[in-house]
């Protein structure tokens, strides 16, 4: 097989949970435990850090993966999803996994794993960990897929844990209290090694206080620290941090949403430095001013765009797009243009009582089964008093916001990470750069 009809393969076997949802979700750590133990258990091979978390995770892991890279680290950087090909999903400082190698490993090791019917995420897992193994990281920065104890993932021993907040998302797995997904979140913590909480509510910080005492695991809440002590957004976008450690720190990532996963990399980057990690101030810098070049990272508020302004940013539930639309409300435009697209397994209604009214709306779907069809999502809007029409797809939504756009307008792409995926995978065809 080649490299196409290798990913044909991966996602006609074992179920992708970008496509069907729920159906692609296996409880349990059975298949990772096997794949694991045939493997050589090749997570022991390298040092990781795990980062758990209802949103900011992304962020949080691709920022720490930078640092650690100008710290002169070769460092292992496992997420998802995936937004344009599936190998950004596993990147060694900030180079894709071969082709390849995917190739040549699904053909070596399908004897062994199609008996067991791993998922999709089980079985890009397991390729990871070996993958990191071999090619000899120093450190992996791996990101939860799905709630923490019972995720693929958290067979790692790490040198830190960091869970970045929690809220409402996947509620059908994880529990539809606070507490309850906080619980499933807090299950990376383990015994004697540190965590790092970015936010809690008063529901959730007792689950991380028992579960740390459970497992004498030290505990550090950066809300409590507090070591960004200010923040001034930049003409070109970019936040200008003062913090307790760092002065002038310049974060590339200018969405709302990164004050709060700022103050949690801060606290991070301290427990590193504690636990024997060599991270200069001038590592710390060039990391936070340096995400995307050095990793890879797209889709967290990305201006493709001037004149008008297009961003996108692939927050997509009640948390992620309250940070969206605190974001709007600070820009300057004329008319802003929301091109929306959801998936069916979100709280629909949770997102669209947050969005502005005064906006002309293009509602449309991404391609993945799960998305929820242009004319429902349309229907459930106007009840919240959001006008607009129906666009089969993402080219055809974006290219009709631009025709209607003046130079001084103002379009936002989102409400789904597959909406900014159709987006970024057809650039060139919207002559956006």
């Amino acid at each position: 097989m080649n490299y196409q009809e290798t990913l044909t393969y991966l996602y006609n076997a074992a179920p992708l949970f970008q496509q069907v949802g729920s159906k692609a979700y296996k409880e349990g750590l059975e298949n990772t435990l096997a794949l694991d133990a045939h493997l050589e258990h090749p997570h022991k091979k390298f040092h990781s850090i795990h980062v758990a978390g209802t949103n900011g995770k992304g962020s949080c892991s691709h920022t720490l993966a930078a640092i650690l890279q100008e710290a002169g680290y070769r460092v292992g950087l496992y997420t998802s999803p995936h937004l344009i090909d599936f190998r950004e999903r596993i990147r060694v400082n900030g180079e894709s996994i071969p082709e390849d190698y995917v190739v040549r490993f699904i053909e070596k090791e399908r004897s062994f794993f199609e008996p067991l019917y791993p998922s999709f995420f089980e079985l890009t897992t397991a390729m990871a960990f070996r993958y990191f193994a071999e090619v000899g990281v120093d450190v992996a920065v791996i990101e939860v897929g799905l709630g923490g104890r019972l995720d693929c993932t958290n067979i790692i021993t790490p040198d830190l844990a960091v869970i970045t907040n929690i809220s409402f998302d996947h509620t059908q797995f994880l529990g539809n209290t606070l507490a309850q997904i906080a619980f499933e979140k807090a299950g990376v913590i383990k015994n004697g090694i540190p965590v790092v909480i970015g936010e809690t509510t008063e529901e959730t910080r007792p689950v991380f206080e028992e579960k740390a005492k459970e497992v004498n695991a030290p505990i550090v809440f950066a809300e409590d620290e507090q070591r960004l002590l200010n923040a001034k957004i930049t003409a070109n976008g970019y936040w200008n941090y003062e913090c307790s450690d760092y002065p002038e720190l310049l974060g590339e990532l200018g969405g709302l949403c990164q004050l709060k996963n700022t103050n949690t990399l801060l606290s991070a980057i301290t427990l590193l430095k504690k636990a024997g990690y060599h991270i200069t101030e001038k590592a710390v810098k060039k990391g936070f001013a340096n995400v995307s070049e050095l990793t890879g990272l797209m889709g967290r508020w990305q201006k493709l765009q001037e004149h008008p302004v297009i961003m996108c940013d692939t927050g997509h539930n009640v948390g992620g797009i309250g940070y969206i639309c605190e974001q709007l409300k600070r820009q300057t435009y004329h008319q802003l243009h929301i091109v929306m697209g959801m998936v069916n397994d979100k709280d629909i209604a949770g997102v669209l009582a947050l969005l502005p009214s005064n906006t002309q709306y293009y509602f449309t779907k991404a391609n993945v089964k799960r998305a929820l069809p242009e004319q429902e999502l349309l229907e459930k809007a106007k009840a919240f008093g959001l006008q607009g029409k129906c666009y089969p797809d993402v080219i055809t939504a974006v290219k009709e916001a631009k025709k209607k756009s003046l130079p001084e307008d103002f379009i936002f792409i989102g409400g789904s990470s597959f909406i900014v995926a159709d987006l970024l995978a057809n650039r060139n065809t919207l002559n956006l750069y």
